[in-house]
């Protein structure tokens, strides 16, 4: 069971990452090619790789206007899973397995050594380019890397034998030297938000089969399917796009059910996020067990630090449920038929009885006088 909880868990933590390895960027008044290169990359030299990911070249010219849309390229990373080889992961990304050696050596790896699960590794952004007359592998190389020794590395990656390129002959060259600026970090997010604004209603569907899912999620949780619990919650965040008050709502519950499994670790993660997304809510005693409390705010001394006198009211409750469990079902009215349990059949108390009546026996009358 804790095996299937662990592959759950990794098919939601470990989700690869590798969105479009560029970004949209509109251009802005009096702005030039160079000038955005410097703002987004720190490189002015980088202008030539807008110009070729763009086809401004192609248009005899790398002019542009404000308002203009032009792609920035830029790296995407890529979370290794368990399976995974440098093989896989080239032909998912860079759409040919025998790419995987390039993949490995850029990320300074070893091609034939497994690339680790749970890394995050570096997918290079595949530049488009015509070849013109004269070019060679050498020079594409300088041009658009910076340096002549990665000739191999623009050859090999396109199954070239050869130096010379022919006129029009379309190759890929992998970029890894495209690092952003703080500004240019800031544009790509903010060109995120337009990507996923124009890609529009996927948030609003993933949140519509949420509201469906959720009261099975809590359904499983109440009638002890905790296994199933983890495997439906886990696939709700997969899918992404949920609402704050749906995310609180689903890791309450995993909270809950991994509490159950045992799976302390997960069940604090779980909680956290819970408690993340819903920054208002309270850590209530009444409401909640002592094993919740435990792995939300801590061992049993710390929960009574931070609840103070509530958590001594909820060490008083699961007492009383100890005691409660050994009479269950009993009335007052049960206590009382069962002699054992009648305080006037006490045996101490017969004997105490018993005892006065002796001490009183032996004591003289005194006669209404009050002389003996």
């Amino acid at each position: 069971m804790k095996r299937l909880i662990v592959v759950l868990v990794l098919a939601v933590v470990l989700t690869p990452v590798h969105d479009g390895a560029a970004f949209p960027y509109v251009v802005q008044p009096k702005e030039s090619v160079a000038q955005i290169a410097e703002r987004m990359y720190g490189k002015v030299e980088l202008e030539r790789v807008i110009v070729a990911a763009n086809g401004l070249d192609i248009r005899r010219g790398a002019g542009i206007v404000a308002g203009m849309r032009l792609e920035l390229p830029a790296v995407s990373y890529r979370t290794v899973l368990p399976g995974d080889t440098w093989k896989s992961i080239a032909a998912e990304v860079l759409g040919d397995a025998e790419r995987g050696v390039q993949l490995a050596q850029l990320n300074d790896a070893k091609p034939w050594m497994d690339p680790g699960v749970g890394r995050e590794i570096m997918v290079p952004y595949n530049l488009r380019y015509v070849a013109a007359g004269g070019d060679t592998a050498e020079v594409v190389a300088y041009r658009f890397m910076g340096k002549r020794d990665a000739a191999w590395l623009v050859a090999t990656y396109n199954g070239l034998e050869r130096n010379t390129l022919k006129q029009g002959e379309i190759l890929l060259v992998p970029l890894s030297n495209l690092e952003l600026t703080e500004e240019g970090k800031r544009a790509a997010r903010l060109a995120g938000a337009l990507v996923r604004s124009e890609g529009g209603g996927n948030a609003r569907a993933a949140q519509q089969l949420a509201e469906t899912e959720l009261p099975n999620l809590l359904r499983d949780v109440r009638r002890g399917r905790y296994v199933e619990a983890v495997a439906r919650g886990a696939a709700l965040l997969a899918r992404g796009g949920l609402s704050q008050s749906q995310l609180a709502s689903v890791h309450r519950q995993l909270t809950e059910a991994y509490v159950a499994l045992d799976e302390s670790g997960l069940a604090a993660t779980a909680c956290a996020e819970w408690q993340r997304n819903d920054p208002g809510g309270v850590l209530d005693p009444v409401v909640h067990s002592p094993k919740i409390l435990a792995v939300c705010i801590g061992e049993r001394g710390q929960v009574a630090g931070a609840l103070g006198s509530d958590a001594g009211r909820d060490a008083d409750a699961e007492a009383s449920d100890e005691v409660s469990d050994d009479t269950s079902g009993e009335t007052p009215a049960d206590a009382s038929r069962d002699p054992s349990r009648d305080p006037s059949r006490d045996p101490s108390r017969e004997v105490s009885r018993d005892a006065a009546v002796a001490r009183d026996a032996a004591q003289p009358e005194m006669p209404e006088g009050g002389t003996p």
